[in-house]
């Protein structure tokens, strides 16, 4: 199935909310985060599609000026032999230490529970209902999320030099 016949069937299912951009070498669509969850279940559920491999969960920081932040979801459908990138863009929330938060998807594809940890450990979003929402790669004491714009890191951590 192609690009925009994946489009058609999601917009006549979700409406007229989803953004298809195919200016990029790999077009990609961009839908609602309160739609993310429906959207995801129906492309793996859908037997026209059956995208049974979430492949990456990526985080964007797009700055403090921008003050977005981007999810983008590597989608692909093993026997069909088709792919699809999903991009939902979130408030960066820098007025208060409060993080973006987007819904989980883990419970459609197992692989999203650690995408989701790393994304979460990495540029500081969260994801609602996942599992298991720790850190991944960093320890649990970690102050900040590395992958952010504006990361300031430590000098030391617990008497060790990080700079």
């Amino acid at each position: 199935m192609t690009f925009p016949e994946i489009t058609d069937l999601l917009a006549a299912q979700f409406g007229s909310d989803l953004q298809a951009n195919t200016q990029n070498l790999q077009p990609y669509l961009t839908v609602p985060a309160n739609q993310l969850v429906a959207i995801c279940q129906f492309l793996r559920d859908d037997e026209r599609l059956f995208f049974d491999l979430l492949a990456c969960v990526t985080g964007i920081d797009n700055g403090p000026q921008a003050n977005t932040m981007e999810v983008i979801y590597n989608l692909t459908s093993i026997p069909y032999e088709h792919n699809l990138m999903v991009k939902v863009v979130l408030a960066r929330n820098t007025t208060s230490n409060e993080l973006p938060v987007i819904p989980s998807v883990a419970h459609i594809w197992r692989t999203a529970d650690w995408h989701e940890r790393e994304t979460f450990d990495l540029v500081g979003i969260r994801f609602e209902n996942h599992p298991d929402l720790r850190r991944i790669l960093l320890p649990t004491d970690w102050v900040g999320y590395p992958l952010r714009t504006d990361y300031q890191e430590q000098d030391q951590y617990h008497g060790i030099k990080t700079k």
